[in-house]
């Protein structure tokens, strides 16, 4: 009879120096969530595509029509933040030609010509290039800029890169990617490393349809790899895949987007990225020429993207991934947590987003 107490108060005592364990937050919010909200987080839509309020959704992208100036901006972006699933806020806005609010005379942002002349001005130039974008950018409540842009620009016929990217050296290109990514990331504003695997040295644009590059893999890695590696190795968060197709490397023309063997095998796996894997836009003719909204979200999941970017009919390819999660099982529900992980993770101010969900 004696022995049980002082059992009782080793037990106790050991429990007494036991560490509480501290709940993790992400995980809270992703047991609190539906599918239906999971499954929104992975897609980034036009301002547009929120009038039907039964597609919460992760992201909102906006273009040069949904700005007017500064004031009508600001009061945008905060709208946009109430709402209840607290989408990001994205933008292309690499700098040069590429700039939403600085091709705007209506503000007063700092321009530049191109980015191949911030790259003249070395390393230190394009961090500073990066940070003044990434301070006016948090300032109007931008979230994501879909920038640098890491390709190479090793083909004078490009129609689509040319003067966007930094360099026609891969490892200048990379060292001023990733100091322009630094800058921005300063500001408190995500960069995403784009358009891997490089489209740089292509002669179609994706915007219109297919696109392609001849390189093996092999080559690749000895130049338009190297600035995404560059990039990665300098903690970016993001990187976006092109629809660029690589019948070298993947013995088909399947775009980049829509490639297991390009998205999760050579980014994901042997790159070692670990951050979060977003499309380009899905109703860019590389894409929405031969694919459905449905087909083409279903074959970017499978290939392994965390985001799905501008689906051309977005019930079209929400209901596709919510009938492959729920009827077909041809996606799992742990699928679907690896890809909203990733981005709670990353993005402290939505990791309250289950929070927001209670049925």
């Amino acid at each position: 009879m004696g022995s049980k107490p002082a059992a009782l108060l080793a037990v106790a005592a050991v429990l007494a120096c036991t560490p509480a364990v501290t709940p993790d937050p992400v995980e809270e919010a992703i047991g609190r969530m539906d599918l239906r909200h999971k499954v929104g987080m992975m897609f980034h839509v036009r301002p547009q595509d929120l009038q039907d309020t039964l597609y919460p959704v992760g992201g909102v992208v906006l273009f040069a029509r949904d700005i007017t100036d500064s004031v009508q901006l600001k009061a945008l972006t905060d709208s946009l933040h109430k709402l209840p699933w607290h989408p990001l806020l994205c933008i292309d806005e690499e700098g040069g030609r590429v700039a939403r609010i600085g091709s705007n005379p209506a503000f007063d942002v700092p321009r530049y010509k191109s980015m191949t002349e911030v790259g003249r001005g070395g390393v230190s130039g394009a961090r500073k290039c990066g940070g003044e974008i990434g301070r006016y950018l948090k300032r109007f409540g931008v979230d994501v800029n879909f920038a640098p842009v890491a390709d190479v620009n090793t083909n004078p016929e490009n129609p689509v890169i040319g003067l966007r990217a930094f360099s026609c050296e891969p490892v200048q290109a990379g060292q001023l990617a990733s100091a322009y990514l630094e800058g921005l990331e300063e500001s408190g504003v995500t960069g995403c490393l784009k358009h891997f695997p490089g489209h740089g040295d292509t002669t179609e644009d994706t915007h219109e349809g297919f696109a392609h590059s001849d390189k093996t893999w092999e080559e690749m890695l000895s130049c338009e790899i190297l600035p995404f590696k560059a990039g990665i190795d300098a903690g970016a968060s993001m990187v976006m895949v092109s629809h660029i197709s690589t019948p070298r490397v993947t013995g088909n023309v399947i775009p980049a987007s829509l490639s297991r063997q390009i998205t999760t095998e050579k980014l994901r796996e042997e790159l070692g990225f670990q951050g979060i894997i977003i499309t380009d836009g899905m109703a860019m003719g590389a894409i929405a020429n031969k694919y459905g909204s449905g087909e083409a979200t279903l074959m970017a999941i499978d290939a392994g993207a965390d985001i799905i970017l501008l689906p051309e009919n977005l019930p079209e390819a929400f209901d596709a991934v919510m009938d492959a999660v729920q009827k077909d099982s041809t996606i799992t529900m742990e699928r679907i947590d690896s890809s909203v992980r990733r981005i709670l993770k990353r993005f402290e101010n939505i990791n309250s987003y289950g929070s927001q969900i209670q049925e």
